[in-house]
């Protein structure tokens, strides 16, 4: 079995990687020069190991040959792109070599930072923590300066003395980082509509016929998930891109499968509500009229007398 090294905090980190004492106990930002000295004198100790961390983890990849492990795969390092973590994600180390003209970053943060803020009720609006890595951003230019331009903000505002205003301050330039991520994400979904539209189209016919083929007597109601497998995507990231797509999430997609099957058979059947449900996959016949009730504004029962 593989090793799994824990890192429950900001100084724990440093203290793996061989780095001097943080500057701040909950955020950190460790730069080219110091993922250079990581790679020379102490990465190959990590090769193969898996590293389970308690941050949020954000990574600007430029100029850095090597790849890492993460998701269902791994990840080659290209320039421009930006991955994300969420704590309790696992990566495991891989040999890499940054290059002297790097400019890469790797920004980490403790749920502990944001606790009790508005950022931290916002935190699952970002949902790409938790895709998978082969749905890294991709940044120009331009924005590779500007998201960088940023994280050095945020590390000007925890290195100097800290005052008053100082975690604010770093909460609102991390808020402002994490925005930006998801207008660029929005950018990215955009240029690439054409091909997201074969996976519009290649989701539409797995859950078509993960219904029309009863898998829901074997399987139960279709799970995002299940369809994530299907497409070699994060469920969150397929979500994101169908919502961008067609308007509607994921599940949304889902949902309306289900309310159009239990019409149809509400309307072309006599059968129990309780038998429609079980045949669409729901453990409690319940579960079907909460939902049904939630997207059409009446009972199951209700819609089969009035129509």
């Amino acid at each position: 079995m593989k090793n799994i090294v824990r890192i429950q905090s900001v100084t724990e980190l440093h203290t793996a990687a061989g780095l001097d004492a943080p500057k701040h106990p909950l955020i950190t930002m460790i730069e080219a020069q110091n993922l250079r000295n990581i790679s020379e004198h102490d990465s190959s100790k990590y090769v193969g190991v898996k590293i389970n961390s308690d941050m949020y983890s954000i990574m600007f990849k430029d100029d850095i040959e090597g790849s890492v492990g993460y998701g269902r795969t791994t990840y080659d390092f290209q320039n421009g792109t930006m991955v994300f973590l969420a704590p309790g994600q696992v990566m495991e180390g891989h040999k890499y070599q940054v290059s002297d003209n790097s400019k890469a970053w790797f920004l980490l943060f403790h749920p502990d930072l944001i606790r009790k803020s508005e950022l931290e009720k916002q935190m699952n609006t970002y949902s790409f923590f938790d895709y998978d890595s082969n749905e890294a951003l991709h940044l120009s230019a331009d924005e590779q300066t500007y998201m960088s331009t940023v994280a050095m903000q945020i590390k000007k505002e925890y290195s100097q003395n800290l005052d008053s205003h100082s975690h604010r301050l770093i909460i609102s330039n991390l808020e402002l980082l994490l925005n930006n991520c998801l207008r660029f994400y929005d950018r990215q979904f955009y240029t690439r509509t054409s091909f997201n539209k074969d996976f519009v189209s290649s989701f539409d016919r797995h859950l078509k016929h993960y219904i029309e083929s009863e898998m829901t007597l074997q399987f139960g109601v279709p799970h995002v998930s299940y369809f994530g497998d299907k497409l070699n995507m994060s469920p969150n990231y397929l979500s994101d891109m169908l919502k961008k797509e067609t308007g509607m999430s994921a599940k949304g997609h889902i949902n309306k499968v289900l309310i159009d099957k239990t019409k149809s058979a509400l309307l072309n059947s006599d059968e129990p509500v309780s038998q429609i449900a079980y045949s669409l996959g729901f453990e409690h016949p319940q579960s079907l009229t909460r939902l049904f009730k939630a997207k059409t504004g009446v009972s199951p029962n209700e819609y089969r007398n009035v129509n």
